[in-house]
């Protein structure tokens, strides 16, 4: 299936732009990272060799397991603080560390060439477009729209997602990845031609991920408590990646689209369509922001991707001054528990309806 946008004209984001260039000319500052950035990196990696060591020296249960816990929150942060910008070519302004930064993905189990096939080229262009964008396909498991298959099930999915999402990234790196690797596809979306590297790339990190992650814990910690153990990390991880995503996008007051199929075209600018279908959520918080990974600033996130996150406050102000001048919907809630709230009222409306 070959989708493009139909509406070719961008008043909106040109005047947007335009801001946006003069506030980075005005700063003196580059779109990339900053010390901010390298700061966050280093202490990531420095706290998941500590606590990766820490799980072979602590004998207390509880304290065994919080850290395995803690593996799995870093975990998170490491891909939505380091991998993330990398990946959009916005951690640094040299090609080379980004595309360095970014394998931090294959690091903790994911693979990034697929992820940027995924996620880049795909959720970013077609957000909340049933059939196109695979970040909103979590079927038979949820539904997210009206315009996918309703199950009996569904009417409980405002409880039990709570599971499902802890489930998520257990999938990914198990199931999804390799499926999108022997199909050669993410979702409708056929993927390029792999390069002989990339094939090494995905093997060698699976396998080496396996290894260090849970094979040397197995052998030294002991098979019962190693494998509880990862169970939590998996869960912890998964949790927290798909409620930041689900809080950006599937929630009360966000757009869900069919393709307009004249020419497999959508018709509408870009720009407004990314903010119709995205929603913030806690951008005053500075905790929130520092874990997240600016991903909170997700309107900001998708209008400007090659922007580092350590930016998006700065050019909030600027994105919803044009957003009010030129009568565009931005979505924005003030704080993580009204997003929840609205994203479980949402999902028992779809569970219903």
């Amino acid at each position: 299936m070959s989708i493009s946008l139909g509406n070719h004209a961008h008043p909106f984001f040109n005047a947007l732009s335009e801001k946006v260039d003069q506030y980075f000319q005005q700063e003196g500052v580059q779109k990339t990272g900053n010390w901010k950035i390298y700061s966050k990196a280093i202490v990531l990696i420095a706290i998941l060799i500590v606590n990766y060591i820490l799980l072979f020296a602590i004998e207390n249960l509880f304290i065994h397991f919080l850290l395995w816990g803690t593996l799995g929150v870093v975990f998170a942060a490491i891909g939505f603080n380091l991998m993330h910008d990398s990946a959009h070519g916005s951690f640094s302004s040299k090609r080379w560390v980004n595309e360095l930064t970014g394998y931090s993905l294959n690091l903790i189990g994911g693979n990034v060439f697929l992820w940027k096939i995924k996620h880049n080229q795909i959720h970013h262009v077609y957000t909340n477009v049933e059939g196109v964008d695979d970040d909103i396909d979590v079927q038979p498991f949820l539904r997210v729209n009206a315009q996918q298959k309703r199950y009996w099930f569904h009417r409980y999915q405002f409880i039990y997602w709570t599971i499902i999402y802890g489930m998520t990234y257990f999938l990914w790196v198990y199931i999804k990845d390799f499926g999108k690797y022997f199909n050669k596809r993410v979702g409708v979306t056929p993927i390029r031609k792999m390069p002989l590297k990339e094939h090494i790339i995905f093997w060698v990190s699976k396998v080496g991920y396996l290894f260090v992650f849970l094979v040397l814990p197995l052998i030294f910690i002991g098979v019962v408590k190693a494998l509880v153990g990862y169970l939590i990390m998996l869960f912890v991880c998964g949790w927290l990646i798909a409620v930041v995503f689900q809080l950006a996008h599937v929630v009360e007051n966000t757009q869900f689209h069919l393709p307009e199929f004249d020419g497999n075209e959508l018709h509408s600018e870009w720009a407004v369509h990314q903010i119709l279908t995205t929603s913030n959520f806690a951008t005053k918080s500075k905790i929130v922001n520092i874990l997240a990974g600016g991903l909170n600033f997700q309107v900001e996130h998708h209008l400007f991707p090659r922007i580092s996150h350590v930016h998006y406050p700065q050019i909030n102000k600027i994105v919803r001054e044009t957003c009010k001048e030129f009568g565009v919907q931005y979505n924005e809630f003030s704080n993580v528990a009204k997003a929840v709230v609205s994203h479980v009222r949402y999902l028992r409306t779809m569970g219903m309806a």
